[in-house]
């Protein structure tokens, strides 16, 4: 996506490349701005039963205050287009909705962040097929470094169970890490890696892929642009409906003030 967004934004007479500060900070899940993106995981083949599938997420971020502690909400919508058995074909529909609250801690080093808070999964889906149909709570904790300008890396651990809603439905126990690795190249241009390794401790179903992407920080007055896109391949999975493949990518917006 990032090949396509570059041109665009140099005819529109916007300079390519950020400073240093915005290029290390512009994929900080932490970073103590407002943020909006739109990211995409096309998935090439789904364990089992071969066929494509796609999600599509809204995520909204916001960093707030609470007395002299500092926190950070966000919200993420996705839009899932899935094959469903037995009817065969594909149906699209909005999914679970998730909010994560992030208490962020004072590390004593401005560019290292580190927050830990509760997360909350609704079942929205405009589809029962498409949607766990559980309410689901958890924990979020999320680490990001960029002291260094040229590699910043960090990750996002949660964990979210069930508590309430169709009892006809499979519960929800899952774990997911997902690290991040970000290499500077110069100009706005860095490499990049962050997949999400997602382990169902309800019946043992598991999905580990890796990759390698790159991706485009443009900066154009208090507005951050990123544009990405992350080829993924599964190393490890097991049980049904885990990609074998999959491409990441995204449009993330950072609003400086």
């Amino acid at each position: 996506m990032w090949l396509f967004g570059a041109p665009v934004l140099a005819a529109a007479g916007i300079a390519l490349g950020a400073d240093a500060p915005d290029a290390a900070q512009a994929n900080n899940p932490l970073a103590n701005m407002t943020a909006f993106n739109m990211q995409n995981y096309y998935i090439g083949e789904l364990t089992e039963s071969d066929e494509e599938a796609n999600q599509f997420w809204f995520r909204y971020a916001k960093p707030f205050s609470l007395g002299e502690s500092k926190w950070l909400l966000r919200a993420s919508l996705p839009v899932n287009t899935m094959p469903v058995a037995p009817t065969g074909g594909h149906h699209t529909a909005i999914g679970d909705l998730n909010l994560f609250t992030a208490y962020l801690i004072d590390t004593g080093n401005p560019a290292v962040s580190f927050g830990i808070g509760p997360q909350l999964t609704a079942p929205t889906a405009g589809d029962d097929r498409l949607g766990s149909e559980k309410w689901s709570a958890g924990l979020v904790n999320v680490m990001f470094d960029a002291s260094s300008p040229q590699f910043q890396y960090g990750y996002l651990a949660s964990w979210q169970a069930s508590f309430a809603g169709e009892d006809d439905r499979e519960d929800v126990n899952v774990a997911a890490f997902q690290p991040f690795l970000f290499y500077q190249l110069g100009g706005g241009t860095y490499l990049r890696a962050a997949p999400i390794w997602v382990y169902n401790l309800e019946n043992d179903n598991y999905s580990v892929p890796l990759g390698i992407g790159v991706g485009q920080v443009v900066k154009r007055g208090t507005t951050v642009y990123n544009f990405f896109i992350e080829p993924q391949f599964s190393v490890a999975d097991k049980g049904p409906g885990q990609p074998e493949w999959q491409i990441f990518f995204a449009l993330n917006l950072q609003f400086l003030n």
